[in-house]
């Protein structure tokens, strides 16, 4: 999730598609959230991992 927010936050930041860059920002600001809660142990939504 992370990486492909950070895809589609450089491609709207190159083409200039705003829609775009919004949504990559929202992609990796949850994939790092997810990462970081899945690294503690924590289970979400009753799965230990998020893969």
């Amino acid at each position: 999730m992370i990486i492909l927010g950070l895809i589609l936050l450089l491609v709207g930041l190159l083409a200039k598609i705003s829609i775009l860059t919004t949504i990559g920002i929202v992609l990796v600001v949850v994939g790092a959230v997810l990462f970081l809660l899945g690294t503690t142990g924590r289970a979400i939504g009753g799965r230990k991992h998020w893969y």
